[in-house]
């Protein structure tokens, strides 16, 4: 039978669940076992595709079109577990899927209630990635507990083991233990308190992982056990790490999380190590030196808002040994014919994706700056589209190029809405999704990077390339080098006489781990090192 990990938080939110779930995950891996894993969500949308990135950092995209959250990407970073649109849900979806039954006749008539079928539900949900080939699932809640919309998937949580049975459910809590700075402590009762919590709706936890900024005593330790009911050797301690969250696995093997679930789950003992991440931990304190890539974007005030993009550009610096030093510019603060002074001393420029008018100008302006100083550039989604617009109105000469997202009433539309997209009118999960072929021209960045003739990226968009402008701008010196031949889309655009400047109309962040570099971002941040040596840039 499958073997199941629920993963909850307590205190605070932001304790970096997803990151120890995805840790978890990969210690799993690493002993040879099949795992899977989901978070599940107790917000009412349906998924956090309609959602602000200032409220929920980025949407990250499946390759069969899910928009889910977040630490989907932690989990697809540290693990190599196939995520789908099982491995996501939200109260909305739940909701909605009762809801839907009821209508069809499904209950027969009996009253629909939170218990059972609002936690049927859950369990179904949960249950939909249990299998033969699959020998563990983690689940991972959101929230934290006492929030009153997580206590159906905690009511879920805790039938959930009457009907699998004690040993093939366990229960991981992770929760703060503060540091008083005025008393120069740590302090367990936090701690304590949401144990209780969780104590009084049915679950004790089988092992706590605690976070501090400082070392747990073993009197604190024996404390927590004592209090909370745990055992010693379970009370697991999660010291904030120096200098990158791929040492978050190697600490929590080195405090013998792994073998301590093996033996409460009486799992098949594994040998395998965590040698690949200990280079790459190594790699990243000592670096043998550094680039500065400046990311222009609309949501730059919020670090989880592109999260994939920034891990990326870590990754691609373990790959090429430098530090990745990013500086992260507000477009809508890049004054109109400053940008190049603004972004001075930058050895590469990245403009990400994003919805909406705002800051625009300062990202045309950022494009026109790479593109006139042979900064390397890497356009992403909407920082393809930027790229047509600048080239068209700096080199084409026409002044008024736009998107038609932006513009609608624009004369020279260089990007425009997709045939696809015209007739719909919902927001939520309507956007070109997933993954989508593309074939690579048989020359350019692009192809150089990839060394193939077709690849499959993710998309997330709504707007294309105009191919009414497609013949002008490639004779200017922008030329089209990836393509979607199904419909007629222009998937990448480059300007062959700039040393590295590329578009793209994916979202190529979303395929990049750190033992795995995506080969645009490699490829980019060495374009970036060589700008660098060139001298024509310097910090």
């Amino acid at each position: 039978m499958t073997k199941h990990i629920f993963i909850t938080g307590g205190v605070v939110s932001s304790l970096g669940k997803g990151l120890t779930t995805a840790s978890l995950g990969l210690l799993l891996e690493k002993k040879g076992l099949r795992i899977r894993i989901q978070k599940l969500d107790p917000y009412i949308n349906v998924d956090p595709g309609t959602m602000s990135p200032f409220q929920h950092g980025e949407v990250y995209v499946l390759d069969d079109g899910s928009e889910t959250d977040l630490d989907l990407g932690h989990y697809e970073r540290f693990t190599n577990a196939p995520l789908s649109k099982d491995c996501n849900y939200t109260t909305g979806k739940i909701y909605s899927s009762v809801i839907r039954k009821e209508r069809q006749g499904k209950y027969l008539g009996k009253t629909v209630q939170m218990i059972p079928h609002i936690t049927n539900e859950i369990k179904a949900a949960v249950n939909s990635l249990a299998g033969d080939d699959v020998d563990v699932v983690l689940t991972e809640l959101g929230g934290t507990v006492g929030d009153i919309e997580g206590l159906p998937f905690l009511e879920a949580f805790r039938q959930f083991r009457l009907d699998k049975g004690r040993e093939n459910v366990l229960y991981i809590h992770l929760t703060l233990l503060p540091h008083l700075r005025a008393s120069g402590e740590l302090k367990t009762k936090p701690t304590q308190q949401s144990v209780g919590k969780l104590r009084e709706i049915g679950i004790q936890p089988d092992i706590l992982i605690c976070r501090s900024e400082h070392p747990m005593t073993q009197e604190m330790r024996d404390k927590i056990s004592l209090f909370c009911n745990v055992e010693p050797e379970a009370v697991i301690e999660e010291k904030d790490v120096d200098h990158t969250i791929y040492e978050v696995p190697i600490v929590l093997k080195d405090q013998g999380v792994d073998r301590l679930i093996e033996k409460k789950l009486d799992l098949p003992a594994g040998r395998n190590g965590l040698d690949d991440w200990v280079e790459i931990v190594e790699i990243i304190k000592e670096p043998k030196d550094e680039v500065h890539v400046a990311v222009a974007g609309k949501y730059i005030q919020l670090h989880d808002s592109y999260k994939s993009i920034y891990e990326a550009l870590a990754h691609a610096g373990i790959n090429n040994r430098v530090d990745v030093v990013v500086h992260k510019f507000d477009s809508e603060k890049l004054t109109r014919g400053k940008a190049a002074e603004q972004l001075a001393g930058m050895h590469a420029l990245l403009i990400p994706g994003g919805f909406g008018e705002r800051g625009i100008q300062g990202m045309v302006d950022a494009a026109q700056f790479a593109r006139e100083r042979e900064v390397p550039y890497l356009g992403i989604c909407l920082g393809l589209h930027v790229a047509a617009i600048e080239f068209s109105r700096n080199v084409l000469g026409l002044e008024k190029a736009h998107s038609t997202e932006f513009e609608k009433a624009t004369p020279d539309p260089v990007i425009c809405l997709l045939e696809e997209q015209k007739t719909i009118t919902d927001k939520g999960g309507t956007m070109r999704l997933g993954a989508y072929p593309c074939r690579l021209s048989a020359d350019g960045h692009a192809r150089a990077a990839y060394d193939c003739d077709e690849i499959s990226e993710r998309h997330r968009h709504r707007f294309e390339y105009n191919n009414d402008y497609r013949d002008r701008l490639e004779k200017a010196g922008l030329v089209p080098t990836g393509f979607n031949d199904e419909i007629g889309v222009v998937e990448i655009i480059e300007i062959p006489s700039h040393p590295w400047y590329v578009g793209v109309q994916f979202h190529p962040e979303f395929k990049s781990k750190p033992t795995a570099v995506h080969p645009l971002f490699r490829d980019f941040i060495e374009a970036a090192i060589k700008c660098r040596d060139s001298n024509s840039v310097t910090v």
